[in-house]
């Protein structure tokens, strides 16, 4: 059977889908291309990130495809329900990318909070001749033990920014629409551990408690922070961004940064990917990836392995 990792795979996980049998083709199709590909090579199983779109057209544009794998978390790229009613396999790897994802957003908050996204702009332009001057001006960084952490969605990444949290010493609390409650696990080198309970709170309780805000809820509809949720956030809050795109309205982010009321925001995605706006990319408070949060190279062996590991159960 072949399998079409269209957005590719890690070598691990080629190398377990080999093993089990299966040819895996790792060639980048377009996605206008995509129904005369899969076509043309009886493809039996599509493999995607978040680049190519698997909808309700191409299920049926393609009666060879038994299975449509998700490297990742997020599946609204794909019409999952549509294609699970027509009987395909639909699957994905919640787990794989949450510590990376996580990883990223202290990333975000520790150079926001030390200024190391601006000073590694200016050092290299203005290190030599304005030490003393710069020097004033990232003086006034602030720490993250004891600050209070709010995590927006309280999934698999979300919990896994908790469990950083609470080894950084900091005040974790975090609200859901689903989850009410949560052990959260912190792992030592040595195998011991503790686990603390998360009770989650309402949004607004979230909102107005929070020091830091960090976002891992699915797309959505309509946006989940505003100039309404902002106005209800302490006044020099952070805000990070590392789970999709129009879930924070960036206009009233960079309003919200003008003004004061928001110190710094850390973004991972944006709403006109990949084409961020120039507003955003520009601004001196903004620490800046491209939508990079799952892509590690320990995640990327994790997703393979976990997306082969299923397709070899499924299909075989």
């Amino acid at each position: 059977m072949k399998i079409l990792a269209n957005d590719g795979i890690s070598q691990s996980g080629i190398d377990a889908l080999e093993k089990g049998g299966f040819e895996v083709i790792t060639t980048k199709v377009a996605q206008n291309q995509l129904e005369n590909f899969i076509n043309e090579h009886t493809i039996d199983g599509i493999l995607v990130r978040s680049a190519t779109q698997v909808r309700q057209e191409l299920v049926d544009a393609c009666p060879s495809i038994k299975l449509i794998g998700r490297g990742g978390v997020g599946m609204d790229n794909i019409d999952v329900e549509y294609a699970q009613d027509q009987g395909l396999h639909v699957i994905n790897t919640p787990e794989a990318s949450s510590s990376s994802v996580a990883e990223l957003v202290f990333a975000h908050l520790f150079g926001l909070a030390r200024f190391l996204h601006s000073s590694n702009r200016e050092m290299p332009l203005e290190g030599d001749s304005r030490f003393k001057e710069l020097k004033k001006a990232y003086s006034q960084g602030i720490e993250l033990k004891g600050k209070t952490i709010g995590i927006l969605g309280f999934g698999k990444i979300g919990q896994e920014v908790a469990r950083i949290g609470l080894g950084l010493g900091m005040n974790v609390i975090a609200t859901d629409d689903i989850i009410t409650s949560a052990p959260i696990s912190v792992e030592f080198f040595n195998g011991q551990k503790i686990t603390i309970n998360i009770d989650t709170v309402t949004k607004d309780e979230l909102l107005k408690e929070s020091d830091f805000i960090s976002l891992h809820v699915p797309s959505q509809e309509a946006y989940i922070i505003t100039k309404s949720e902002i106005a209800k956030m302490k006044d020099g809050v952070g805000i990070i961004n590392t789970a999709r795109g129009g879930i924070l309205h960036e206009v009233d982010l960079v309003t919200a940064i003008e003004s004061g009321k928001v110190q710094f925001a850390g973004l991972d995605v944006f709403e006109t990917e990949p084409t961020p706006a120039v507003q955003l990319l520009m601004n001196p408070e903004i620490s800046l990836t491209p939508h990079i949060g799952g892509a590690t190279k320990e995640a990327q062996d994790r997703i393979g392995v976990e997306l082969a590991q299923q397709i070899i159960a499924l299909l075989n």
